[in-house]
């Protein structure tokens, strides 16, 4: 393609090394979440990992009850004004299940902020020696090759300067179902190999079916290679991870005996749309607080967030074998939200799973905008809404149960909250409009009117936001207390306007949230499955018409609440200013949502600034560089059956890498296969096969090397014009 830089293969050499080191096999064993024997639980090895965060829980969870109380009998007098009618016991529970949640965070992060104040421990320093070998693992699935070759080579260089590198290989684990992003993957990794000669030892693996999807592709690895690895640290396509991080992952494992799974707290880097800024932000500054107030009252009982984490191989292997939900998707089949599940067995065996909040060094990314969001999430409501079915398995643990309470309640507080809302809104309607009833069936000498303490119900609305807000005022202190984090922010002015605009900007956003939420609940607990498609990373902006689209339902609520609540009563609407206000701005908040030009702006006036965006951590900004490189060499736009065509190395290496082929069953017909060689038979020239073959037949192309060789002995179009010429 023009501007495509090829690489120069030495064949020999780049062979040499073969794309997967030897199998070294261990089984992996199906577990049943109906039966567990307790008996065959392992016992701790340290005798000190027997204790438990008492203390912590008893403030959390006695904590969030006693708020809950207070709220609850806060809501009774609200209700509690003549006769409770059933669709104010409705209200009632509605409040208890919305309250209990927040309530529960909000004691959460208190315990989160009081252990970062007064006894969070240093930043590890960087041990001295390993003794391990660790398997570095990045599963990838139609990424462009550019990023996810540049944030490793970045990794692999960091951890090689600190003389631990034979410590460390590293992997790529594709599951990428695009033929064109395939071959681009094995053009990259030769560059990759190339400028890691001697640095790092780097592999890949390509996988023709991706069966259980992310989850299958760390099962295939860990049954096949695991055995050679008694440590494994699972990145995710955008994680970026430093020497110091990964390094001390691997000490933290090899010093405690105990541990399963040891998870680190991921920042957000590189957002430069509104939306991508907001999160960054806010998972900076207010992150923190909750991700040591979770990981405090945890303790050992921890929960796992699939990436950015080290674990015990050989454990994950034994006791992490995901089975299949009976029944069909969207709440049956394969378990989609894997790591809350691999979490909850590999603590039920009876290892430790938990987190080091301050240990630093880890990053991620994040949707570019609130629609990139939805769709992500969409995947991840439905995998927490199985989880209904996962969470009463057999020798599960108290707090494993709680994490996946925590996360199917993530979900359904939106129709929960939409629900309570609207049954307000019944209750006003009812005291402003509905006669009193004369003729009761119980002798009164005054008519029963219906009615609703309205003061009472506006005091609760402003109690129940300080309690959702407060976590983010314990950050924003925490921020303000800490000099490099308020200085990277922009001092404590930009640090204090930042939050305002990040608390200001997520309440407008947080009812559009709650109406797509509540219809993913809808969409799911009817039956629609979702999709597992790639998602985008840097590019936020979305065609004005599909953003109309997605949120015109919204505005219409949104004005027909107005309308309504200007009727029933002038502080109902003062009551839902904020989601009457964020529904109709649901359009233009979408559409600023990912556009990059206003995230920069607030850059450069110094709002919603992070540390690591004002002096961008090292690895940061040479994976940026290394990731432009790739991407400037014309690596991201791979044709691949034209870049086999044109490259026999390329060709040659491709073949090398494929896996055995496996026999077939007799009548077992591929048909993609079967139409890729009929019209390679009919082709004549390359160009021509090319524009006929359809993607999935390419795939067929790209998986047999006998299609491969059709298509190598096919002339181009420039070549069967000079033959005819002759």
């Amino acid at each position: 393609m023009p501007g495509e830089s090829r690489p120069v293969i030495d064949l020999d050499s780049i062979l040499a090394v073969p794309a997967m080191p030897e199998e070294s096999p261990i089984g992996m064993p199906t577990q049943s979440l109906r039966r567990f024997d307790r008996a065959s639980r392992r016992g701790w090895a340290n005798a000190a990992h027997r204790s438990v965060p008492w203390l912590a829980r008893a403030i959390v969870f006695g904590g969030g009850a006693a708020l809950l109380g207070f709220g609850v009998e806060e809501m009774w007098r609200v209700v509690d004004v003549g006769e409770v009618t059933l669709l104010k016991w409705i209200l009632l529970a509605l409040f208890v299940a919305n309250f209990s949640w927040i309530a529960l965070s909000f004691a959460s992060a208190v315990v989160g902020f009081a252990w970062l104040v007064f006894f969070a421990p240093k930043r590890p320093a960087m041990p001295a020696a390993l003794t391990a070998k660790t398997a570095v693992v990045m599963p990838i699935y139609n990424e462009a090759p550019s990023r996810i070759f540049g944030a490793l080579q970045a990794m692999a260089e960091d951890v090689a300067a600190t003389g631990l590198g034979d410590h460390f290989d590293y992997f790529f684990l594709s599951d990428t179902t695009d033929p064109d992003m395939w071959v681009a993957e094995e053009r990259a990794l030769v560059a990759l190999r190339d400028r890691l000669r001697g640095k790092a030892r780097v592999f890949y693996r390509h996988r023709s079916k991706n069966t259980n999807r992310k989850a299958g592709n760390i099962a295939d690895f860990v049954t096949r290679w695991g055995g050679a690895y008694p440590h494994m640290l699972v990145l995710d396509a955008d994680s970026l991870m430093t020497a110091h991080s990964l390094v001390n992952l691997a000490a933290a494992m090899e010093a405690d005996p105990d541990a399963g799974i040891v998870q680190t707290l991921p920042l957000i880097i590189n957002r430069n749309t509104l939306f991508a800024r907001l999160q960054q932000f806010a998972a900076r500054i207010h992150g923190p607080v909750i991700a040591a107030g979770l990981a405090v009252w945890s303790g050992r009982d921890g929960n796992y967030w699939g990436h950015n984490a080290i674990i015990r191989t050989r454990a994950f292997a034994d006791h992490c074998g995901l089975p299949h939900l009976k029944g069909k998707p969207p709440l049956g089949g394969h378990i989609l939200s894997h790591d809350f599940v691999e979490a909850a067995l590999i603590r039920r065996a009876g290892w430790a799973v938990y987190m080091l909040p301050v240990l630093g060094g880890s990053f991620e990314e994040s949707p570019p905008s609130l629609i990139d969001l939805a769709a992500r999430d969409r995947r991840w409501c439905q995998g927490n809404l199985q989880h209904i079915r996962v969470m009463g398995a057999r020798g599960f643990h108290l707090a494993s149960r709680q994490h996946f309470a925590t996360g199917i309640m993530g979900y359904l507080a939106s129709p929960l909250w939409m629900a309570q809302l609207l049954v307000g809104i019944v209750l006003v309607l009812q005291s402003a409009y509905i006669r009193p009833e004369y003729f009761t069936q119980d002798f009164s000498l005054f008519p029963a009117w219906p009615r609703f303490d309205a003061q009472r119900a506006l005091d609760l609305f402003g109690i129940t936001m300080a309690v959702l807000l407060a976590p983010k005022g314990f950050g924003l202190l925490i921020a303000l207390g800490q000099r490099d984090t308020r200085r990277g922010s922009g001092g404590a002015l930009g640090l204090i306007l930042s939050t305002v605009v990040e608390i200001v900007m997520s309440s407008l956003l947080a009812p559009i949230m709650m109406l797509i939420q509540s219809g993913s609940v809808m969409q799911i607990l009817l039956g629609r499955d979702t999709g597992w498609n790639p998602q985008r990373r840097d590019d936020g902006s979305i065609p004005l018409g599909d953003i109309v689209r997605r949120h015109r339902s919204h505005v219409i609520l949104g004005f027909i609440t107005l309308v309504a609540g200007f009727l029933i009563s002038p502080s109902l609407v003062a009551w839902m200013s904020p989601t009457i206000a964020g529904l109709i701005l649901a359009i233009p908040l979408s559409w600023a949502s990912g556009q990059r030009s206003i995230g920069l702006f607030l850059k450069r006036i110094g709002l919603l600034r992070t540390p690591e965006e004002t002096t961008p951590p090292e690895i940061a900004v040479r994976a940026n560089v290394l990731a432009r490189e790739l991407a400037l060499a014309g690596y991201d736009l791979t044709d691949g059956i034209s870049a086999l065509h044109a490259s026999r190395e390329l060709r040659l290496l491709h073949e090398a890498y494929l896996p055995a082929s496996a026999p077939k069953a007799r009548g077992a017909i591929d048909q993609d296969a079967v139409m890729a060689r009929a019209k390679l038979s009919e082709a004549e020239t390359v160009e021509e096969a090319e524009s006929w073959l359809n993607r999935k037949e390419r795939t067929a192309v790209l998986n047999d090397r006998d299609l491969i060789d059709r298509v190598a002995r096919l002339p181009s179009a420039d070549m069967r014009a000079a033959a005819a010429a002759e």
